[in-house]
């Protein structure tokens, strides 16, 4: 005798063989069934409580879905908002920089002449000095070798030259009436 006949005659003693062996087939044969239909019964449980838990979270997820979407806009139109305050931030530091080098007074200076006083810029003078020439915007541009748009905003005071540019509109206020006059010809006809 085996070790599981030996188990079995324990919990069968007192049945014929052919009855245990009845016995046997008839529970090896119901037990796949008994498994098939809980596994059955498993899944079609799991399947429902799925479905039962989507059910429920489906209101709370649109909501959840819409308020994402509205996170994501606000998100990028504060780095459109930050982009653009970075941008005014360097142009300020820019201008800032510009007012550092520039005299206490605000205005951009060149070297000091030879009798100790700096030049400094006035928007007033650079247009008096047109109109006694009686040049144009555009004839000045020429003389100082700038743009005319450059020109011009420094005769209304909205930019101011530079130190390189300050020093060719002392250099047109010294040369006088009758040479600043041949030069404007003179770059007219180049």
């Amino acid at each position: 005798m085996n070790e599981r006949e030996a188990q079995d005659a324990l919990i069968f003693p007192s049945l014929p063989d052919a009855t245990y062996q009845l016995l046997c087939a008839m529970l090896a044969d119901s037990i796949p069934d008994t498994i098939g239909r809980m596994n059955t019964f498993s899944n079609a449980f799991r399947a429902e409580v799925v479905r039962m838990a989507r059910k429920e979270l489906k209101p709370e997820l649109q909501s959840m879905r819409k308020a994402i979407t509205s996170h994501r806009s606000e998100i990028a139109a504060l780095k459109r908002d930050v982009k653009n305050l970075t941008s005014q931030l360097k142009a300020a530091q820019r201008q800032t920089k510009a007012v550092q080098t520039a005299l206490p007074s605000g205005q951009p200076t060149v070297a000091k002449r030879a009798s100790g006083q700096a030049f400094v810029f006035n928007p007033a003078m650079l247009a008096q000095m047109r109109q006694a020439l009686g040049a144009t915007q555009l004839e000045m541009a020429s003389l100082l070798a700038v743009s005319p748009l450059s020109y011009s905003r420094w005769e209304k005071g909205q930019a101011h030259p530079r130190a390189k540019q300050l020093a060719k509109i002392e250099e047109a206020l010294r040369m006088g009436p009758r040479v600043a006059e041949k030069k404007i010809r003179q770059a007219a006809n180049a």
